[in-house]
C-alpha cells in the first residue's frame, strides 16, 4: 500500500518518523551500539526518512551512531538536530545564546559528518535570551548554509508567532498524543496558519498507549520516567491505566495495534502533523512505520477524543523540573495540579 507524504520544509517524507533519543539513553541504559545501527539501517530500508536527533541524546553520541550507520546514504534521509539544552558537570542547562547556539551547530555537523542540517531546533527557550535573538541566530546558519530550515521545541505560540516574524520556523517540535493534547490549546491551529509542521514527539506516551502498556515496576534506575514524568508514580499510573481499554476497542476496531492506533490518531489532527515515535526494538519500529497506512473514521476520532479528554489524564506531564524548561500553553486544570 502507497503511503502518502507530509511535507517539512521543502521535502516530502514519509508521516513516521524516528526519534533517535532511545537508542543512547533516557529510557535505561544506552542500546548496544552494533544494534543500534542496526535499527537505523532498518528504518532507513524501510523507508523512515525523517530521522530526529539533539546535542543532548547521549551528550552527542546519537548524531555520532547516525553518521557511523548512514552517512553513506546521508541524502535518502531528512536530518534534525537540536542545540540550546545541555548536559554539563551533572546538571542540565539551557544556552540560546547566539554565539552558543553557532558553536553547537558547528559541533553538530562534525559529529553527524555532514555538511548541512535539514532542521535545526531550538530544543529548549532559554528565559534569559529573547527568542529573537535565538532565532536570529538560527537564520544566519541558514545563510551561511549550515542548516536548512529552523524549529522550535516546547514552546508556545508567542514564541512561535515572535520567532517566526524573525525567520520562518519550519517546524514547532512537541510532545502531542491521546495522553498529552496541549499543542490543542493553541500550538497546533498556530502551526496550520504559519505553514509550520507539528512533530509530535512520544506520540505513544513514553510506551503508554501500547499493549501491553509500559510497566514502571520494570524501569530501569536510569530511566526518566521514575524521575520527571509523574503520571507513571504509583499515584497515578493506575489511573491512567483505566483509560486504555478503550483504546484497545477502538484498536480492533481498526484493525491495528494500540500503538499503531495512537500515532495514527496524531496524523487524524492535520496533514501538517508529523510523529516521531523512538524505539530501541525493531519490531515496534516496523510496527510504528505500518501505522502511516492506518486509516481512522471521523467518528473513531471523535471517540478517541472524548475518552481522552485532557483532564481525564491523571499527573502533570512534567516534575516541577521539566515544567519549568518549557513554555508549552497549560490547561487551566493542570496549573492547579
Amino acid at each position: 500500500m502507497s503511503t502518502a507524504k507530509r511535507r517539512i520544509g521543502d521535502r516530502d517524507i514519509h508521516p513516521v518518523g524516528l526519534g533517535c533519543m532511545n537508542i543512547t539513553h533516557a529510557y535505561g541504559p544506552a542500546m548496544d551500539e552494533t544494534a543500534a545501527k542496526a535499527l537505523l539501517v532498518r528504518a532507513l530500508d524501510l523507508g523512515c526518512d525523517f530521522l530526529d536527533t539533539a546535542t543532548i541524546y547521549g551528550m552527542g553520541r546519537s548524531e555520532e551512531l547516525i553518521a557511523e550507520a548512514l552517512g553513506h546514504r546521508r541524502k535518502e534521509y531528512f536530518l534534525a538536530s537540536k542545540c540550546v539544552l545541555g548536559f554539563r558537570d551533572g546538571q542540565r542547562y539551557l544556552d540560546g545564546r547566539p554565539e552558543a547556539i553557532k558553536s553547537a551547530c558547528d559541533a553538530s555537523l562534525k559529529r553527524l559528518r555532514t555538511d548541512v542540517i535539514d532542521l535545526y531546533y531550538l530544543h529548549r527557550p532559554d528565559p534569559n535570551v529573547p527568542i529573537e535573538d535565538s532565532a536570529g541566530a538560527l537564520g544566519d546558519l541558514v545563510k551561511a548554509g549550515k542548516i536548512r530550515f529552523i524549529g522550535l521545541s516546547e514552546m508556545g505560540e508567542d514564541q512561535l508567532r515572535r520567532a517566526h516574524a524573525v525567520h520562518p520556523v519550519a517546524a514547532m517540535q512537541s510532545e502531542y498524543s491521546l495522553w498529552v493534547r496541549n499543542p490543542e490549546i493553541a500550538v497546533l491551529e498556530a502551526c496550520r496558519e504559519l505553514g509550520t509542521a507539528l512533530v509530535a514527539f512520544s506520540p505513544v506516551g513514553r510506551g503508554f498507549l501500547a499493549d501491553p502498556p509500559a510497566d514502571p515496576a520494570k524501569f530501569h534506575d536510569a530511566d526518566l520516567r521514575r524521575i520527571m514524568f509523574p503520571r507513571f508514580d504509583a499515584a497515578f499510573y493506575p489511573k491512567n491505566l483505566a483509560l486504555l481499554e478503550e483504546t484497545r476497542s477502538v484498536a480492533r476496531d481498526a484493525g491495528c495495534s494500540v500503538a499503531q492506533l495512537a500515532l495514527a490518531w496524531t496524523m487524524a489532527k492535520g496533514e501538517h502533523v508529523l510523529p516521531i515515535p523512538g524505539t530501541t526494538s525493531l519490531a515496534h519500529l516496523e510496527e510504528n512505520h505500518r501505522a502511516a497506512d492506518v486509516t481512522l473514521s471521523a467518528a473513531q476520532v471523535a471517540r478517541l477524543d472524548a475518552h481522552f479528554a485532557p483532564e481525564r489524564a491523571a499527573g502533570p506531564r512534567y516534575n516541577a523540573m521539566g515544567q519549568a524548561s518549557v513554555t508549552t500553553e497549560m490547561y487551566d486544570f493542570e496549573k492547579s495540579v
